[in-house]
């Protein structure tokens, strides 16, 4: 016993140096920020030829800001930030902000890292992998399609995924990708366009009824601006010519205007108005695209004025659409001399207002006509308000062809899904199998050499596929993601980027509820699967292990809880430093990064699993904080399928002396929090030759069986307990 204690302190002290050694090796912090004079050169040595780069402010009418590149008046290109077009969270939860260097016909010059929050490119991969892999885009258009790891397929350009920062390099490359195209589409650059142009509506030229004033105005083909004297009173209010033109209680009911407008192009409306040879005759004068308009008023204020005598422009009238002011010149007037329509009361004043095909009016659009009413404060001065006459055409007189849209970009997270979808096929069902096992595993103990079986199968499918091949070992650092992410801006999007481990969550957080931690720890985790099949071989090798005392063990249990507590405190303080430290865990040493990395760290990780062949789980059940952060809720969990004995630990310990992991209680009680699911106490539970209440239970059986049939009986010796 005392040499066992000896060996257990050597080993502490390696654990210890191994651990001191890899948390405080040196490390990268976060990058150096990039600062503006780096920025300009990084554009000026993209175009060697310029001879001026404006200052970063908003291009193509204040939609995006960016860096416009001069060679005399001609512009060379742009350079603009990631960040500044779209905004794609990675891994960290942030975006990685890039500077992207293009010329004016979409070829992409130079690229630079600016910002990045990334854990994974501060602990463990040197951040010059990150600026390679973003090198690489330097010669690529925006019209080209990329995909991180496309593979063969010789439609899309394919760039090398940074091995261990497989999620982040994709979010880098769409950002790249996406914010150059959608640049590009901004300021009309390599024949892309920021949206299809809506087409306008058409007019339904070969629909004509015949139809009278009033029905017209009914259905809104004509539509109406009344003013009383009172309303234009109302409007000044407040201003100086307040009181001009309040002449007594009678004026204020008095007329201002009584105004009438409509389209003319719509046969129903321009012929039923003008009458044939009227109609044919207007629209002959028209230009193509040009729309004419019939005004029509009554009252003591004239819409047309005399501006249009002065200065042949019309300073009453004029129509808004679409945030556009649409005035008339003389040569836009027409005079309205008859109008033909049944029930036309007739108006002191009548005009035809086109409006030219330069304004791209569209009678598809809804437009005001807009009425301007002066007041004269002085002799040279003046005070304005303006009134706004409604107009929405008739759905009946319009065609409206679709608008041709350019669809949305895929989400990111969805590309990945579907490009993983055979790493996603095969998770599902292994998953499913796993879920089987577990429910029917009353069933499946009976069998010993079928469950052993499975469970190493298993286990082995567990290391090489979820671990090496998908790298979908689940880390402490995800869980201080996920709080971090409650407590900030939660987006489904960061989670989903990687499939695998969020496949993995969700599986691991169901059947924590249901069962405990031990689904994952015991049958999930690709570093204690490697644990658990090292110790199987040294057990086939027949090589010595050991065991601490079941009260020295009790307590190192606590270890983990108290590394989690720490570790979580870290966190809150900044995520990234916490990532540093989490490198207690050994996970991205062994399957991220595939023990290419610092000595210290593959020291530390060969250590721990090479401890294995002497006693089994050393890491899983004492320093791993994911297994203590599991094990928290885990308390919350709905069932316990584990069956005991009232004979289990008094007197019977054959479960509590085999448990591999000494879950087992020496009085018999399995705790919860510490087991691992393995189903070996479960499979001695039911053999009638191991178990001692069954191994009586059979004798006596044999016994009585014997004496009716008077058979002799041999002994069986007593079992050893």
């Amino acid at each position: 016993m005392e040499s066992l204690f000896r060996t257990f302190r050597k080993s502490q002290l390696v654990f210890f140096w191994l651990v001191v050694t890899c948390l405080f090796s040196p490390v990268a912090s976060a990058m150096v920020p990039v600062s503006d004079a780096q920025k300009l050169e990084t554009i000026t040595r993209a175009f060697p030829e310029a001879t001026l780069v404006g200052e970063k402010q908003p291009v193509a009418e204040g939609k995006v800001p960016g860096w416009t590149v001069y060679k005399g008046e001609d512009i060379l290109g742009y350079g603009f930030e990631t960040n500044d077009v779209t905004k794609i969270p990675a891994y960290s939860g942030k975006p990685v902000n890039t500077l992207v260097v293009m010329d004016v016909d979409g070829k992409i010059l130079a690229t630079r890292v600016l910002e990045h929050h990334e854990p994974i490119l501060l602990v463990g991969i040197p951040e010059q992998k990150l600026f390679d892999f973003v090198a690489a885009y330097e010669g690529l258009n925006v019209t080209d399609k990329v995909r991180v790891g496309a593979g063969n397929n010789k439609d899309i350009l394919n760039v090398d995924v940074v091995a261990g920062a497989t999620v982040t390099v994709m979010v880098v490359n769409e950002g790249i990708m996406r914010s150059a195209r959608k640049f590009a589409q901004i300021m009309g650059i390599a024949g892309l366009t920021e949206q299809a142009a809506i087409p306008k509506a058409s007019i339904k030229a070969d629909q004509f009824v015949k139809s009278d004033w009033n029905t017209l105005i009914g259905d809104g083909s004509i539509r109406h601006l009344v003013l009383t004297e009172a309303d234009v009173d109302k409007a000044f209010e407040g201003t100086s010519v307040e009181t001009r033109g309040k002449h007594g209680e009678g004026r204020q009911k008095r007329t201002f205007i009584d105004m009438y407008y409509a389209p003319l192009n719509i046969p129903v409306i321009g012929r039923n108005l003008l009458g044939d040879d009227q109609y044919n005759w207007l629209m002959g004068e028209l230009g193509e695209g040009d729309q004419a308009l019939a005004v029509m008023g009554e009252g003591q204020y004239s819409f047309k004025g005399n501006g249009y005598v002065r200065g042949g422009i019309f300073d009453r009238t004029q129509l808004q659409q679409s945030g556009k002011s649409i005035s008339f010149h003389d040569t836009d007037y027409y005079r309205l001399d008859d109008v033909y329509i049944d029930g036309f009361p007739g108006f002191r004043e009548m005009a035809i207002f086109i409006v030219r095909d330069q304004y791209d009016f569209d009678l598809g659009t809804p437009w005001q006509i807009e009425l301007l009413v002066r007041r004269q404060k002085g002799a040279l001065e003046s005070v304005f308000t303006s009134f706004y006459g409604d107009y929405l055409t008739p759905e009946k007189y319009l065609d409206r062809p679709e608008p041709v849209v350019e669809p949305e970009p895929e989400a990111l997270w969805v590309s990945i899904w579907k490009e993983r979808a055979f790493q996603i096929g095969v998770l599902t069902v292994a998953l499913i199998v796993l879920f089987i096992v577990i429910f029917i595993q009353d069933v499946l103990v009976r069998y010993p050499r079928l469950m052993h079986g499975i469970r190493r199968v298993y286990l082995v499918f567990t290391v090489f596929f979820i671990g090496w091949y998908t790298l979908g070992q689940l880390s402490v650092v995800n869980v201080f993601t996920f709080v971090h992410a409650l407590k900030g801006d939660f987006q489904w999007s960061v989670f989903l980027l990687d499939p695998m481990l969020f496949i993995l969550w969700g599986f691991t957080a169901m059947t924590m509820l249901l069962w405990g931690r031990g689904i994952f720890c015991g049958w999930l985790c690709p570093f204690g699967a490697a644990q658990e099949l090292i110790n199987e071989l040294a057990r086939k090798l027949k090589i010595k292990q050991y065991d601490l005392p079941f009260a020295v063990h009790e307590r190192l249990w606590a270890l983990k809880y108290v590394i989690l507590l720490g570790l979580f405190a870290i966190s809150l303080e900044s995520l990234a430093e916490a990532e540093r430290y989490a490198e207690i865990e050994p996970f991205k040493t062994t399957f991220l990064l595939k023990f290419q990395r610092d000595w210290g760290y593959v020291f530390y990780a060969v250590f721990l699993l090479a401890i294995n062949l002497f006693t089994r789980k050393v890491y899983c059940r004492y320093v791993c904080p994911l297994g203590a952060a599991l094990a928290i809720p885990a308390r919350l969990r709905l069932f316990d399928w584990l069956k005991r004995r009232k004979e289990c630990g008094q007197p019977c310990k054959i479960c509590a002396n085999e448990c591999e992991i000494q879950a087992i209680h020496p009085d018999g009680r399995i705790n919860a929090n510490e087991c691992h699911q393995c189903l070996d106490c479960q499979v001695t539970y039911y053999r009638d030759d191991k178990c001692p209440p069954l191994v009586q239970k059979k004798r006596k059986k044999a016994k009585q069986e014997a004496a009716l049939n008077n058979i002799p009986v041999v002994q069986i010796d007593d079992l050893t307990v």
